[in-house]
């Protein structure tokens, strides 16, 4: 595997869940030169060789080409999963923000572009054997995260076509979770409403076992790695699935947990989602879920083929560690990242 050295990388949305890993990882290593995190907010932490600039993607004045130029890859992560009660919002922010990357990835004349797709951009799909990255990518269309993740890959074949120059990689992450996302992710997508005992998911008297719910985790840190991986390797194009193993339903986390699952109809489990969301009570939405429960089994093989990428963590120990920070209010010094202890 080929790789630059020395370059500058600019990072968007370096301030989340994933971006913190990225640009955490890319300040350690030698052969990066620098890297420019962009966000809406400036953070205090300052990593070795890291600079910041405050910048919206939702607005039309942000000068892109401008915070673009002279990067060697441009690694673009930034992404609102809320108010899922108003699409389009989401969809200023993700879809059309993502497109003003991408076109001034192409007048800033940046070689390489990584992209942060996932797994939720692939149509329905088997729980019972892995797919690679030629499943295609149409998304649940009524869930507003699927379709718009499908949607910008249609518009990464169209900047492809166009732009052919320009080596493009899109990341297929499971769900990434990490000890210090713990906060943010209870705030998006269980709400400030969610009782503290809820997210002790270890004093449940059972554990709802619904049809279709088995899903694939991956470390944060994990997923930043190939980040960085592809960022730096000239080898690196197309698409790239992330997950570890084993995938995850009710049977491995009872064991985790010594919980006993008990068999849950979907309609009875959606309905009390579809509920909770229509009264405001619950940040994820029903559609979501109806998306969840279709989503197939990836099959990570090219990556570690063409990156040599292998997560380091299992998909129970990135659990393990979650539900930790869940319990502690486990943060990081960032306004999306920031901890709080609820319960």
């Amino acid at each position: 595997m080929s790789s630059t050295t020395g370059g500058r990388i600019v990072v968007t949305g370096a301030t989340g869940n994933v971006g913190t890993s990225v640009v955490r990882l890319l300040s350690e290593d030698p052969e990066v030169g620098s890297v420019l995190g962009l966000a809406r907010r400036v953070p205090g932490w300052s990593p070795a060789k890291t600079e910041w600039a405050a910048v919206d993607l939702a607005s039309e004045q942000t000068d892109l080409a401008g915070h673009f130029a002279g990067a060697d890859a441009v690694i673009h992560l930034a992404w609102a999963f809320q108010p899922t009660h108003d699409p389009a919002t989401t969809w200023r922010t993700n879809v059309l923000g993502s497109i003003r990357v991408f076109e001034a990835v192409a007048a800033a004349g940046v070689p390489a572009l990584v992209h942060a797709s996932s797994v939720g951009a692939y149509s329905p799909g088997p729980k019972t054997h892995a797919v690679d990255e030629s499943w295609p990518t149409h998304g649940w269309p009524d869930a507003a995260y699927c379709r718009e993740k499908a949607y910008l890959e249609r518009t990464l074949d169209t900047f492809e076509r166009d732009h052919p120059g320009i080596r493009v990689v899109r990341m297929r992450p499971a769900f990434l979770f990490k000890r210090e996302s713990a906060s943010e992710q209870r705030r998006i997508f269980g709400g400030r409403f969610l009782p503290g005992p809820a997210t002790r998911v270890d004093l449940l008297p059972f554990l709802p076992d619904v049809p279709g719910l088995r899903v694939q985790a991956l470390h944060t840190d994990d997923a930043a790695n190939a980040y960085r991986l592809a960022a730096r390797s000239e080898d690196a194009r197309g698409a790239f699935n992330l997950a570890a193993e084993p995938p995850v339903d009710a049977e491995v986390l009872g064991e985790m947990l010594g919980v006993r699952p008990v068999r849950l109809p979907r309609t009875a489990a959606r309905s009390a989602i579809a509920a909770a969301w229509g009264l405001r009570l619950l940040p994820a939405s029903p559609h979501l879920f109806d998306a969840v429960l279709r989503l197939p089994i990836m099959d990570c093989a090219r990556a570690g083929d063409v990156l040599g990428w292998h997560p380091t963590r299992t998909a129970t120990q990135v659990l393990e560690e979650f539900l930790r920070g869940l319990r502690e209010g486990a943060g990081a010094d960032t306004e999306p990242m920031r901890g709080r202890k609820v319960g």
